[in-house]
């Protein structure tokens, strides 16, 4: 459960002063199960595997006939005009005994209320600083979890507006780290992935007025290194927990929260 004193929050506004406090919404207190957060980001990205597997004919395209008995040799198929086995398994050169087939199913399912609760208790994990620095996340020690803002945080158009804010509160640090690639090990860096890329803040908003005001910080925070925007009513697993680790350094808007409240 969250202790008491985070039970309200502090709004900070552009400049990084605190304008009041607000009520967090009951999702902030609900239990931390990292187990259900596991098995809700294994979920998701179960469905973006790609189906594999070899051709249905391959290794049966063969002139390969068995010669029968009598002839002093295994009655395996061999070829014509030959003596070298194929089609068989047992023969080198032979088709696969169990190749994959396409058919397989890659999704792993989760029920329902499940992965609600992994996605609120995901929601949890983001208010602990002791889990957020676990995580890997860098910050000053002056910022408090979570970090709410005020609704004009969403309409900065600039990447350098929003970079300045970042610094102001102290989370500047956070993108710095997601700069630094690594070159990832094996047979990757030929295929198309030689880096890998680290996650850093995510940027909560909400869509209420969106028709009345355009919500730029989707555009101008799009550069930033390891940054990701989301709606409060988009929220997943993966984006709260990446990697199916929990713990991730997270910005809200003040509306984003209210959103949160009415979806309990």
């Amino acid at each position: 459960m969250v202790e008491e004193e985070k039970s309200k929050a502090k709004v900070l506004d552009l400049s990084g002063n605190l304008i009041k406090e607000i009520a967090l919404p009951r999702v902030f207190t609900e239990e931390y199960r990292p187990d259900l957060i596991k098995r809700a980001v294994l979920a998701m990205q179960s469905n973006r595997f790609q189906p594999k597997g070899t051709d249905p004919l391959a290794g049966r395209r063969t002139s390969a006939e068995s010669w029968g008995t009598g002839r002093g040799a295994a009655r395996v198929p061999r070829i014509t005009d030959g003596r070298r086995a194929a089609r068989v398994p047992q023969a080198v050169g032979g088709r696969r005994a169990h190749p994959p087939k396409t058919e397989k199913v890659l999704a792993k399912k989760i029920n329902k209320k499940e992965r609600r609760k992994a996605i609120k208790s995901a929601i949890t994990a983001t208010i602990n600083p002791e889990r957020v620095r676990n995580r890997g996340h860098r910050f000053s020690d002056e910022v408090e979890l979570p970090i709410v803002i005020e609704d004009s945080f969403a309409s900065l158009e600039k990447t350098s507006e929003v970079e300045a804010f970042l610094k102001t509160i102290g989370v500047w640090d956070d993108v710095l780290r997601a700069k630094e690639r690594k070159v990832r090990a094996g047979k990757g860096k030929m295929r198309g992935r030689r880096y890998k890329s680290k996650k850093s803040i995510l940027i909560v908003i909400s869509r209420e007025e969106e028709l009345t005001e355009d919500k730029k910080i989707t555009k101008s925070a799009e550069n930033l290194p390891g940054v990701d925007v989301s709606y409060a009513e988009e929220l997943n697993a993966e984006l709260l927990a990446p990697g199916t680790h929990p713990g991730r350094l997270t910005i809200w808007t003040e509306s984003s929260l209210t959103k949160l409240a009415t979806m309990e």
